[in-house]
């Protein structure tokens, strides 16, 4: 692990194995944290935390950027190897992390002199009211296996950003990329304590780390259950949250919508990373004069499309991450069809624990494959009477992430687009964007807060009135 600027095993010397979801293979051991552990990387986080406040915004800025530069130059050699054997991420996933890791640490290093405060008028001439931003402390990130790099990179570069110090806790599937990172902020020059990783299974190092009495602030990607029981734990210290979670976006295609390409788009979306994507469109919603067709070419496009070993930079994913991932799909997947859906394309493992494009149409509205996240290569597919009805079945869902909508009336798409209640609608393409400026985050049960650019540094400051009495003397 890393502690206080410093490699660190266990204190009780515990090790985990990290497998392979390809092969299957050992890749690597990582340190098995327990409370006494968390408790020694939170202490030097506040230790760490006051070093980090104490340099101005240009130097921290400078060590982010010194960051950025060291991914952009070694990145392929440090990180290409360990994400495709830990997360089983395609070769083109894990260059496209690499790049985005890059844009991300330089956007945050931009944040570090945007910390903007504020003044507002009083009744009182002779008053004088300020408000600043001020950083939380120590902020605990909870990262996912899904985008190993990039999103850590992301949720701890921002309250870095902001000034504050991390406590990161990696997935246990994906630990050795986000020690990995860890190293490339120690040679960038940041202060001993300001990022400390313990590596570990959830109940045993992740629920310390949320309950610590010194945690100022809990920031977690990762399911909707997950961040129900962290976020329930961390408000009973009254802690900052940041929670981005499930999604069961829909994407809509409209009657004008071109078939051929709006399959293209769907299976480009949908199917990424195995469908193991929040924003994943998983909910494909098509208006009926255009459904016979659509349904047509996004078969034929599923049916051919490359899949298996993520070395093979022709397939478009690889395996799942783990047997209970497979699980999952399949039982999502066999349940709508008991009750009466069909099957269009897919429903096998081809090998592993990679499983085949796999859409079902017509899965009950109550069914688990239509209203849970399924994170998986699977998705339904629906027809809406008309556009109305289109919406209608879009907003069925508890959820709120990420939507998109396929069509050339620019009308209609930005009427979808104001309806659909979703953090995000995309128009013209699928629903899996991703910008180091925009507001990431979801509605209902998708989250709590925004990550990217200024509104993720807002997320870890807090703000401070003060008022200058200009008529007193004392």
């Amino acid at each position: 692990m890393v502690i206080d600027g410093h490699a660190a095993a266990a204190r009780d010397g515990e090790t985990f194995d990290v497998f392979s979801p390809w092969s299957g293979e050992r890749v690597g051991t990582a340190p098995r944290a327990k409370a006494v552990d968390v408790e020694a990387a939170v202490a030097a986080a506040t230790r760490g935390a006051a070093r980090w406040q104490a340099l101005s915004p240009g130097q921290r800025e400078a060590i982010l950027l010194r960051a950025a530069d060291i991914v952009a130059a070694d990145g392929k050699d440090r990180f290409l190897d360990t994400l495709i054997d830990e997360s089983g991420s395609t070769v083109n996933k894990a260059r496209g992390e690499i790049r985005y890791s890059v844009d991300l640490l330089r956007t945050a290093a931009g944040e570090t002199r945007r910390l903007y405060g504020d003044t507002f008028p009083n009744d009182r001439n002779d008053r004088v009211s300020m408000v600043f931003r001020e950083p939380l402390g120590v902020v605990a990130v909870i990262a996912p296996f899904n985008a190993p790099l990039s999103l850590t990179v992301k949720m701890s570069a921002f309250p870095l950003a902001a000034a504050n110090a991390v406590v990161l806790k990696p997935s246990e599937e994906t630990p050795l990329t986000a020690l990995n990172f860890a190293r490339v902020l120690g040679e960038a020059g940041l202060p001993n304590g300001v990022v400390n990783v313990v590596t570990g299974l959830p109940s045993e190092c992740g629920a310390p780390l949320v309950s610590h009495r010194d945690v100022d602030c809990v920031a977690l990607t990762g399911s909707t259950a997950t961040g129900i029981a962290v976020g329930t734990e961390a408000l009973r210290g009254m802690k900052r949250l940041q929670l981005e979670l499930g999604g069961k976006s829909a994407i809509v295609v409209l009657r004008d919508a071109d078939p051929e390409a709006a399959a293209r788009t769907v299976a480009d979306g949908v199917f990424a990373h195995a469908g193991q994507i929040c924003m994943a469109n998983s909910r494909i919603v098509v208006e009926a004069p255009l459904f016979g067709a659509f349904a047509e070419a996004l078969k034929s496009r599923l049916e051919a499309l490359p899949i298996g070993d993520p070395r093979d930079s022709s397939n478009a994913y690889g395996p799942l991450i783990n047997r209970g991932a497979l699980k999952k799909v399949r039982a999502h997947q066999d349940d709508a069809l008991a009750r009466g859906a069909t099957l269009l394309t897919g429903g096998q493992v081809r090998e592993g624990l990679v499983y085949e494009p796999t859409v079902v149409v017509e899965p009950p509205p109550d069914s688990a494959l239509w209203r849970e996240e399924s994170f998986g290569p699977i998705a339904s597919l629906v027809e809406s009477r008309d556009f109305d009805h289109a919406i209608e079945m879009a907003n069925d869902t508890p959820y709120g992430l990420s939507s998109a909508v396929l069509t050339r009336d620019v009308r209609k798409a930005m009427t979808a687009a104001r309806r659909i209640r979703a953090g995000a609608v995309h128009i013209g393409v699928h629903a899996f964007q991703s910008d180091s400026l925009a507001p990431i985050g979801g509605f209902g049960m998708s989250g709590i807060g925004r990550s990217g650019g200024r509104y993720s540094t807002e997320e870890f400051t807090e703000l401070k009135w003060v008022s200058v009495d200009l008529g007193r003397a004392g």
